[in-house]
């Protein structure tokens, strides 16, 4: 009987299961952040929060606190997380930040208050922000530079003050002591006039590193001067201007800029100037710049005319995004080494015009739909290494030396992603280092040797450009070739043959996607420097030891999604010993104990396989899908008995079936003396003999035996095999029952053939057999005469029988076959009713 005040054991086991409930309830409510990466990361976002949870550890180095109502940060506001780097308050309603809030992020790096309604911040607010390198104040009712608090941010790399309400560029004299800034973002602001001295903290110490964004505010002037003597890496000034006259105009005020990247133009979805005019530029003539490049202008008029008039001192210059269809006029003392139109509305290529830039190095005409021919030649472009016409829709009836000849020091082409390339003619281009073809169809390769002239090219990509390899010599001439990449095409027989063995030099090599089937033993025999090798998405079913042997400087081999099953022992010992990188993943392996060795050496070189969780087994059936490296080899190993009888019973068949095959006719013989026992009472006598003879002998026995005995006095009936053998029933049945169950004698026909016959052999043991069980002498043997009677010894093995019982020997005279009939007769009345 229980005691007052105790509880039963239901009642404690239901109050014990409450507590833990309630304690598992109370940890995930007081644990609300995600632990992205246990005591550095934790994501706190939209939780409610009023403050830094108690449970975020000191030694958080992340973390993210947004869309959470915070209002106000007082001082010593992240006390409990000293060890930060990164600190997100997006959206988090702050309205005032009280000084000293940050004072013990010494280590932060990156602050982000976007999207907040700053009201007030304290003049000590970002103190204690010692290794502050990005701030970012994107969205928070900024209304002036000066408002920040920030002078002392000596370390400060990157400030964004874009999407506020900052209405001028006076840089606050602090400016001259952020020497490290080089990222400073006034994007769409209230901006509307740049003056003289506003940018005069810039000034003194140069800022030859700083990127200065003013695109997307309503500039209505830059007076003259604002910018002179300021040093800057890149100015952008995109949809700033109202129209044409107002962009010259603010262009003019640019005189006097240091600049290395002066980006002008629009935004396609926001296009406030779109008409090109003449002039519209001219006042770069009075700004030294390296890089100039104008975007997302859509009506040009053919008004190109002044377009590179004040460019011609700048080295880089991109068009991207232009509806520019030509290029009118180009001036004759150009400086530009890097010229390039992205997705402009080319038709044609202007190789005429373009070869007036006789300085260019690098020209680029890509990602123009409109452009698909090809027609005029480049002229004397003496200095041009670099040519990229990629991503268009160009089509090459004969590439490419008539349009290229006139460019003698070219390194690099790149025709990728376009139409129809032909090369039935070769390339000449004997500088060329690059060639990429990549996605383009190549017409009439693959048959012939097209780069036989290239011997100094070192990166080659053809990759899915419908090319069928079908000559060993296809790239003879390459002698210099370290990198080639030829996905997605296919080789004849599915075979890669010995298509490689001029390329001695290469290093990289990608054949994936090209439906093999089959590596020949000498295709990588010239590869011996190889070190990457991509053979994936194929139908291989093994890895040749022998094929792989030669690289053996390989460090990265992709072999997955092709129909290995497993590696044998050798082709795991073959593995390079610099090898570093093997994708096996998306292969049919087959999980079974046969393949026990494979299975341990893949658990073994975990950190050699990539992709390990990719690699299943496909076989046996009921471990489909599961990981090869999950594989359980303690249920391969075999008890002692197992292991025994494992051994034993395959031995024991094997025993079995060369004891079969050695004694077949013994065992025929006591199957067939057996089956004549158990029908030994069912006997009758329908014939007076049974004639065991050769094949060969039939004439003797049908002229002389039958004849003699069957129309003699008394007649003997016998029983012969070619007429009386009933036809359809098994020899040995016929043996049995016509021959020995149906006659009281068996006479044997022994000569020559009678000797070298199996099957005559066999009969005539079993006649000596069923004398012995008939109990008397039934068996009569007739020798021909020309029988060597010791060789019918030994081989017949009848000596026993030739003593004890007379036989009959057939000679071929008057007296001797007289008393031949006369003895048979008598042997054959015997018994005879």
């Amino acid at each position: 009987m229980l005691g007052r005040g105790a509880l039963s054991f239901p009642t404690c086991l239901v109050l014990s299961s409450a507590i833990l409930f309630l304690s598992q309830l109370m940890a995930c409510s007081f644990n609300p952040c995600v632990e992205v990466i246990p005591n550095i990361t934790y994501r706190c976002m939209d939780l409610n929060l009023s403050g830094v949870p108690a449970e975020i550890p000191p030694s958080t180095e992340n973390l993210d606190l947004s869309f959470n109502p915070l209002v106000s940060l007082t001082s010593n506001y992240f006390s409990e997380v000293p060890e930060l780097r990164l600190l997100d308050l997006t959206r988090c309603h702050i309205q005032t930040i009280e000084d000293y809030a940050f004072k013990d992020l010494h280590k932060l790096l990156t602050l982000i208050l976007t999207a907040n309604p700053l009201q007030h911040l304290g003049p000590t607010a970002f103190y204690g922000l010692a290794s502050l390198q990005r701030l970012i104040a994107v969205e928070d009712d900024i209304s002036s530079l000066a408002d920040l608090p920030i002078g002392h941010l000596h370390t400060l790399q990157e400030l964004n003050v874009a999407n506020n309400q900052v209405d001028s560029l006076k840089l606050p004299g602090y400016f001259s002591h952020l020497s490290l800034l080089r990222f400073l973002s006034l994007k769409s602001n209230r901006i509307s006039s740049i003056s003289t001295g506003d940018l005069a903290a810039l000034q003194g110490e140069k800022k030859h590193n700083l990127t200065l964004v003013l695109s997307l505010n309503d500039i209505k002037c830059i007076q003259p001067g604002s910018f002179e003597g300021i040093l800057l890496h890149e100015l952008s000034l995109r949809a700033c201007f109202e129209n044409t006259g107002l962009m010259k105009a603010c262009i003019q005020g640019l005189a006097g800029l240091q600049v290395n990247r002066l980006v002008l133009g629009e935004f396609r979805n926001i296009g406030r100037v779109e008409d090109f005019s003449n002039g519209l530029l001219d006042g770069l003539c009075q700004v030294q710049l390296q890089e100039f490049v104008f975007i997302s202008f859509q009506r040009f008029d053919n008004c190109t005319d002044t377009l590179f008039d004040c460019l011609v001192n700048a080295s880089t210059i991109r068009l991207v995004d232009l509806s520019l269809d030509q290029v009118s006029a180009v001036p004759t003392a150009s400086r530009i080494h890097h010229l390039e139109f992205n997705t402009c509305k080319f038709i044609e290529v202007p190789a005429k015009k373009l070869s007036s830039f006789k300085e260019l190095r690098v020209l680029r005409i890509t990602n123009s739909k409109y452009l698909t021919g090809f027609r005029e030649k480049f002229k004397d472009l003496p200095n041009l290494e670099v040519l990229d016409l990629s991503v268009n829709r160009l089509s090459f009836i004969q590439c490419c030396d008539s349009y290229l000849k006139r460019i003698p020091k070219l390194k690099h082409l790149n025709l990728s992603f376009n139409s129809i390339i032909s090369v039935t003619g070769g390339l000449n281009i004997t500088e060329l280092v690059s060639l990429d073809f990549r996605h383009s169809k190549l017409n009439d390769f693959g048959s012939f040797p097209v780069f036989h002239c290239l011997g100094k090219l070192i990166y080659l990509d053809i990759s899915y450009t419908s090319s069928h390899i079908a000559s060993q010599c296809t790239f003879s001439g390459l002698k210099s070739l370290q990198v080639l990449k030829m996905a997605g095409n296919s080789f004849q027989d599915n075979n890669l043959g010995n298509s490689l063995m001029n390329l001695t030099q290469l290093l990289t090599l990608d054949v994936s996607s090209c439906k093999l089937t089959q590596v020949s033993p000498s295709t990588f025999k010239s590869l011996t420097k190889l070190q990457e090798l991509n053979i994936s998405h194929n139908k291989l079913l093994a890895f040749d030891p022998l094929a792989y042997k030669p690289l053996q400087a390989l460090t990265v081999l992709d072999f997955s999604s092709n129909q290995l099953t497993v590696l044998t022992e050798k082709a795991m010992e073959s593995l390079p010993s610099c090898l570093v990188h093997l994708d096996l993943s998306y292969n049919l392996f087959d999980c079974s104990c046969n393949h026990l060795s494979f299975l341990k050496w893949a658990k073994e070189h975990g950190e050699l396989l990539k992709s390990t969780q990719l690699m299943v087994c496909n076989n046996p059936v009921h471990m489909q899908n599961m990981s090869v490296l999950s594989f359980d080899l303690s249920s391969c190993h075999l008890s002692p008995v197992e292991w025994v009888m494992s051994v034993s019973v395959p031995f024991a068949g094997i025993l079995f079936v060369i004891l079969i095959y050695k004694y077949y006719f013994l065992l025929y013989y006591g199957l067939v003396l057996h089956s004549g026992c158990r029908r030994y009472t069912d006997r009758n006598d329908t014939y007076d003999a049974f004639v065991i003879h050769s094949s060969k002998d039939i004439e003797w026995v049908r002229k002389e035996l039958a004849e003699k005995l069957e129309g003699g006095m008394p007649p003997f009936q016998l029983c012969l095999h070619y007429r009386d053998f009933i036809p359809g029933v098994p020899i040995t049945t016929n043996i049995i029952q016509e021959g020995f169950l149906s006659s009281r004698r068996v006479i044997a026909v022994i000569s020559n053939h009678f000797m070298e016959s199996k099957w005559c052999s066999f009969e005539l043991e079993i006649a000596q057999s069923w004398q012995f069980v008939d109990g008397k002498a039934s068996l009569i043997m007739i020798v021909l005469e020309e029988v060597d009677k010791v060789l019918l010894r030994r081989k017949l093995g009848l000596s026993r029988y030739l003593r004890r019982n007379t036989y009959l020997e057939w000679r071929d005279q008057e007296i001797s076959r007289h008393l031949f009939w006369r003895q048979l007769r008598t042997a054959l009345l015997d018994d005879k009713t």
